[in-house]
């Protein structure tokens, strides 16, 4: 485990926190658990972390749990992309250097019985140096740090999920040794619909076995599923979770992820977040994420315009010009895939350029209410894709949106027609989206230059990566022609 007594010698946790602690050990003893599961996300919204015995749970409430600090510095193949055993391990920080440890701490609430794996209990946790202090690059870290710049506004931030995904029925799941490698090759993988046919019952009735060992699942563990719907494509879906409190609706989207991917794997099915699969006639999948501001005073939405014909709040107009003036440099953290930006067409309900409008599913925010004091009233950003890292694109929305009450922003008029108005277009690829991160004054203000060099350095080598791969469309392109 990490150091004697870590978390109370570094006043890590709070009344309530050590009080739940004790709850999860007993939770534990009457559930007969076997193993503990101590996950921590990483840049990428991954979980990573350490299988325990169930007796040494009382110890890692102490102490938590060493992980090497490599973790730290993977790219998505997990490839380390740091020179960490040089001084500072490449991050210019002492206590990372040589591959060392850090302390991955439980967080007691978040503790759950994974209802798929017999006997097994699983805990997100935070992550800290052999200090005390928390990692620098810690992304849950960042969404914490940003909601409390928030409160200090007199506001909670609330959001709710809607993400979609593909899930497959599994053939070859590619496991001979010559498919091993960094990234491995994807598995084989065959339909459980043919799609075309938006949210028609008799689709959902082909697809409802799966529908039914998932819900069944996700419900045990406790996330607020709202819907299921059958997406567009084939073989896709799409999912609801109820709204939360930011930091609250961030884990349950890592959770939500793990927990399909896992769920689905063990029933012979691959589910994955990827964007747009290389597969035949396969769908782009979305993630929009619904956002409002709640008064901490009095619980009241402070989205909700309180005039007839307002879309919002002023509150509401300030958040969403700070979201759209700083979309540009945002779009590592709301698309960080080369993939992700295969989304992004004309007329795709997808946006493709920097705009708002009421009720509007071409525009990048929507704008969702009734009008005149109604609490619904909320933010849509339909910019996401799936396999974003939650603390970092709700920490990115919380920054843009408070760089906006600070500044007074004013948004643009609304528009009807989002595909052809005059307006600032959205990065069109990774390569872009590392620039206009790069070039953003209001992010290196707000996450630090640290930071944003250190995610700027992981999302380059991704793209050295991609752009050193010679792509089938080269291979049909050029081999024959030259």
């Amino acid at each position: 485990m990490g150091r004697t007594d870590f978390i109370s010698a570094n006043n890590l946790w709070s009344d309530r926190d050590f009080s739940e602690a004790e709850r999860v050990v007993r939770l534990i003893k009457d559930n007969g658990l076997e193993v503990i599961r101590l996950s921590y996300p990483d840049q990428h919204g991954i979980l990573r972390g350490k299988t325990i015995m169930a007796g040494e749970i009382e110890q890692a409430l102490r102490n938590g749990c060493a992980i090497t600090t490599t973790l730290l510095a993977k790219d998505t193949s997990h490839t380390t992309v740091f020179p960490v055993f040089s001084p500072g391990g490449g991050f210019g920080i002492p206590e990372m250097e040589n591959a060392g440890d850090f302390i991955a701490v439980p967080v007691p609430t978040t503790f759950r019985l994974l209802p798929w794996a017999p006997g097994t209990g699983w805990v997100l946790c935070d992550g800290y140096l052999a200090n005390g202090e928390p990692v620098p690059f810690s992304t849950r870290q960042v969404l914490k740090n940003a909601i409390s710049s928030l409160e200090e506004r007199g506001f909670d931030y609330i959001a709710g999920i809607e993400v979609e995904c593909h899930i497959y029925r599994l053939e070859d799941p590619m496991l001979r040794p010559e498919d091993a490698g960094q990234p491995a090759n994807p598995p084989r993988v065959s339909l459980i619909a043919r799609g075309y046919n938006y949210l028609t019952e008799l689709r959902m009735d082909e697809q409802d076995p799966v529908f039914e060992i998932v819900r069944r699942e996700l419900l045990a563990l406790g996330l607020p599923l709202r819907t299921l719907e059958t997406e567009f494509g084939p073989s896709q879906f799409e999912f609801t979770l109820g709204p939360l409190p930011g930091l609250e609706a961030a884990d349950n989207m890592i959770l939500f992820r793990n927990a399909v991917k896992q769920i689905c794997r063990r029933n012979g099915y691959h589910a994955t977040f990827m964007c747009r699969p290389g597969l035949p006639n396969a769908f782009a999948s979305g993630w929009h994420l619904h956002q409002s501001l709640e008064q901490i005073s009095d619980g009241t939405n402070a989205f909700a315009p309180n005039k007839e014909k307002q879309l919002l709040s002023s509150t509401g107009m300030s958040f969403a010009a700070g979201i759209l003036q700083n979309a540009a440099g945002a779009m590592v953290f709301t698309s960080p895939t080369v993939n992700g930006y295969k989304r992004y067409k004309p007329n795709s309900l997808a946006p493709d350029r920097v705009v708002w409008g009421r009720d509007n599913k071409g525009a990048m925010l929507r704008i969702v209410g009734a009008g005149h004091g109604d609490s619904a009233t909320r933010i849509e950003n339909r910019v996401g894709e799936p396999a974003a890292n939650p603390y970092l694109y709700i920490a990115s929305q919380i920054l843009s949106g408070l760089d906006g009450l600070n500044n007074g922003l004013v948004p643009p008029e609304i528009t009807d027609d989002p595909y052809a108005t005059d307006a600032e277009q959205l990065p069109t690829n990774l390569m872009d989206a590392v620039t206009a991160l790069d070039e953003s004054t209001m992010f290196r203000q707000a996450l630090g230059n640290r930071f944003v060099d250190y995610f700027l350095h992981i999302k380059r080598a991704e793209i050295a990566r991609f752009l050193s791969t010679v792509t089938d469309w080269e291979q049909r392109e050029y081999f024959e022609l030259f």
